[in-house]
């Protein structure tokens, strides 16, 4: 996880409605250098005390398609209908396959299907277990004066990064999907190799 300083000048979009199968929601897009980051809301956020926050790095397989290699399109999905529910937000942090890029990320698909697991396919191309740059997480986090949150996560990195901004972790709530044949292994190695939370 690299926590770096935002480089460059960030350029913040207005609030703007998003009606979706799940609920009404607004939308802010905050663009760094060639990367557009999304923050979905639920109506009521900015009148919550302690709101739900997820971030959420993007997964196009998942999210989009449904790969059953990942648990990434089930945890949106549950954090979607939570904060639908108790109000809150998502970072769409859009670092596709921890910030190797999708044509990398199919690269280690590839390495996966020969009998790499998640970590020493990246490392095999030459990248950092885990290459995503958290900056534009603290540009958000105070634009939108994020003092105390509930964090949705599993991910032992992210609340350490969260909490060394200064904001008040009041709880954490897990995101639990279900695990099946194909991403048996890449979730054991979430747990046992990267300390998540399972």
């Amino acid at each position: 996880m690299k926590t770096s300083e935002p480089t460059g000048k960030i350029e913040k979009s207005n609030e703007a409605k998003l009606p979706t199968k799940y609920g009404n929601f607004t939308i802010k897009i905050y663009k760094q250098a060639n990367q557009e980051h999304m923050v979905f809301m639920s109506e009521n956020f900015h009148k919550l005390k302690t709101p739900n926050v997820r971030i959420h790095s993007e997964c196009l397989t998942g999210d989009t398609f449904g790969s059953l290699k990942c648990d990434c399109q089930n945890q949106l999905s549950l954090a979607i209908k939570y904060i639908a529910k108790e109000g809150g937000m998502i970072i769409y942090h859009r670092q596709e396959g921890r910030n190797i890029g999708l044509l990398n990320k199919v690269n280690a698909y590839a390495l996966q299907d020969l009998g790499r697991d998640t970590i020493e396919a990246n490392l095999e191309l030459g990248f950092e277990e885990d290459e995503r740059d958290y900056s534009i997480v603290k540009e958000i986090f105070n634009d939108l004066k994020l003092k105390d949150i509930q964090l949705i996560t599993n991910n032992p990195d992210k609340i350490a990064y969260v909490e060394s901004l200064g904001v008040n972790i009041i709880s954490r709530i897990p995101s639990i999907a279900p695990v099946n044949s194909y991403n048996n292994e890449y979730i054991n190695v979430k747990k046992e190799h990267m300390g998540h939370l399972l």
